[in-house]
């Protein structure tokens, strides 16, 4: 069963009041948009979209079929300026991550012999596999690198060219091999698996992950609630603060859970630029982590960083 990762924390700084509307970009297993609900009740309003079409169907039909405040659509995170259709939220999360589920069958994960699809949408037409047979050496080396920051990406990717010629490469077992004869033998013996970062950087390309999210992030006015700092505004303590009130009414909350440098930087960038022009108070001065206890109930927690802002105008 698939674990909301940093659910506490994400809540706790999120901080969602009854009556508010929330949008969880990456609603997955619904995890964390069930505690969100517990928050904001039956007066509150839950918009939850995810990419993988079989996620939203499960819990229309499961966890969220007697909810009225509840709606679910199958979509990217990139496109919630049209799907909120100009409801501005109280609060957004959005967790990186992909769930338990997504792991089946799509050849994601580097543990089972699968087909090398690793698309989140079926309805995306490029799989990994195509990208593995198609794509010329440099090409395959400037996204192992690009998105994967592997070091020998120029001798996988020309290991991968010389191999497909003997037939296509089309699971996860026979790219896996085809990066152990390509890597230093020493590089087996490392921390992480030898495919990791290949893997990785294939799974990011496939379903433009660090397009989609910069997409999102640039268009974050359009999607939470903001307000000029001028304008008095009445907070939840029901006291009146201009400024330094955390929780005003009008100011959306963002938190966003990545699970790699890549995500992480562009994240932590666009936020530090957000606050630099005045646009957003940064609330995560570090990255909030899992504990050493979440990690232990979750392994998969265990590179998972949160970073969170406030709008100001």
């Amino acid at each position: 069963m698939h674990k909301s990762v940093l659910l506490k924390e994400s809540i706790a700084i999120l901080n969602p009041q009854p009556g508010e509307l929330f949008i969880d970009g990456t609603i997955g297993s619904g995890g964390h948009s069930e505690a969100i609900l517990e928050k904001i009740g039956p007066s509150g309003k839950l918009l939850g979209i995810d990419w993988d079409k079989n996620a939203i169907e499960r819990l229309k039909i499961e966890k969220f079929k007697d909810f009225k405040n509840v709606v679910l659509v199958h979509g990217n995170y990139a496109d919630l300026p049209k799907v909120s259709q100009s409801l501005k939220a109280d609060g957004l999360i959005v967790d990186l991550g992909f769930s338990s589920e997504q792991l089946n069958g799509k050849g994601i994960s580097f543990l089972k012999d699968e087909v090398l699809d690793m698309r989140y949408d079926a309805e995306n037409s490029l799989t990994a596999a195509e990208v593995i047979n198609s794509f010329n050496e440099k090409d395959l080396a400037d996204i192992f690198w690009k998105y994967g920051e592997e070091r020998f990406s120029r001798q996988i990717s020309k290991k991968i060219v010389g191999e497909r010629k003997g037939g296509r490469i089309l699971t996860t077992f026979e790219l896996i091999e085809i990066i152990k004869k390509a890597v230093p033998k020493f590089y087996e013996r490392g921390r992480l698996h030898p495919a990791t970062r290949v893997f990785q950087a294939l799974r990011i390309y496939v379903n433009r992950e660090l397009e989609n999210l910069e997409t999102l992030l640039k268009n974050l006015d359009k999607i939470v609630k903001n307000k000029p700092p001028h304008q008095t505004q009445i907070c939840a303590t029901g006291t009146r603060d201009n400024k330094s009130a955390l929780w005003c009414g009008g100011k959306g909350r963002v938190a966003i859970i990545s699970f790699h440098s890549l995500e992480d930087r562009l994240v932590k960038n666009y936020f530090r630029q957000m606050a630099k022009e005045g646009y957003a108070e940064i609330l995560t001065k570090k990255p909030i982590t899992p504990t050493e206890e979440e990690i232990r109930n979750n392994p998969r927690s265990r590179s998972a960083k949160m970073r969170a802002i406030i709008m100001k105008y």
